[in-house]
């Protein structure tokens, strides 16, 4: 959905999306099993053509397990109240100093933001940074490789110092 700045002139702009898997691409390692639904209202404030996006989105997406590598499903429920300004008038590859203000909003170019893209963005804010199939996860066996979820190893899991190895042969 294509959030258009002279719809916007108009009235706020209500929306409600139910966009299916494979509509937005995450990366490799993310992969969508519910449809994402999103709903809630767009505005223009004429006097300084900002754009507030406010809404709420709900996806379940299957992840890997940054521990033991498992495949596992994570339901994602995320409120979201973004500012978007106009993008600065800059000659091309030109660097833009920001304020400390800034970095709390968005910059849109030309006539309206994509609705996607900022469902997209909020998706992937909203992931974990250490992705758990669950908080107690033992991860897998770094000499075996087994995982430890499903079954104790018998490895040691204490590997010998090898500094001192030289001096043991004395």
């Amino acid at each position: 959905m294509f959030l258009e700045i002279r719809e916007l002139e108009q009235k706020p702009i209500r929306f409600e999306q139910s966009l299916p898997s494979g509509t937005i691409l995450f990366d490799s390692e993310i992969e969508q099993q519910s449809p994402l639904v999103a709903s809630g209202a767009v505005e223009l404030h004429l006097s300084t053509e900002e754009l507030r996006v406010r809404g709420e989105l709900q996806v379940t997406l299957g992840l890997v397990c940054d521990r033991c590598t498992e495949q596992f499903a994570k339901k994602i429920e995320e409120k979201f109240d973004l500012i978007y300004v106009p993008a600065p008038q800059t000659s091309p590859g030109a660097e833009i100093a920001i304020s400390p203000n800034d970095s709390q909003v968005g910059f849109y170019d030309g006539p309206g933001l994509e609705l996607n893209e900022i469902l997209q963005e909020q998706v992937l804010l909203a992931l974990p940074l250490q992705r758990l199939c669950r908080e107690d996860c033992r991860g897998i066996c770094p000499q075996c490789g087994q995982n430890r979820n499903e079954l104790d190893c018998q490895c040691q899991t204490k590997l010998p110092d090898d500094r001192w190895a030289a001096l043991r042969n004395l």
